[in-house]
């Protein structure tokens, strides 16, 4: 139902660079920058596989606590986007594993962006 999403961040660089880095370990990267010619001067960025599905938006204001969860082709994905958040400044929120109270393939990894929002990597895929 939801064609795309996105969140403001404080700090456009660590914020991109946190992102270029857990996406990329999910096979999306940074598709679309918008000429700020059109954003009233503020950064504003998309990310995605094939079209841009996660924006990011510079903004003083940020949200914090937010929960986005991000599509993984495969478990090995998840493990990936998981150690690729932290090396990139994220706080862990939850290692890969198996969340069998939501489902019983349910293979999640959560961790906490730069600007306090809850990050998840997930397959809905058996092993």
């Amino acid at each position: 139902m939801i064609d795309h999403a996105g969140i403001n961040v404080g700090d456009w660089e660590k914020a991109k660079a946190f992102y270029d880095a857990a996406f990329a370990a999910l096979g999306a990267k940074l598709l679309m920058v918008v000429p700020e010619q059109f954003t009233g001067g503020v950064k504003v960025g998309g990310y995605g596989r094939e079209k841009p599905d996660f924006w990011l938006h510079e903004a003083r204001d940020v949200g914090r606590g937010r929960h986005y969860a991000f599509v993984a082709r495969n478990r090995a994905e998840v493990d990936a986007f998981h150690k690729a958040a932290l090396a990139a400044g994220g706080k862990d929120n939850g290692a890969p594993g198996i969340r069998a109270h939501y489902h019983p393939d349910y293979y999640g990894a959560f961790v906490i962006d730069p600007d306090g929002n809850n990050v998840e990597a997930v397959c809905h895929k058996p092993e």
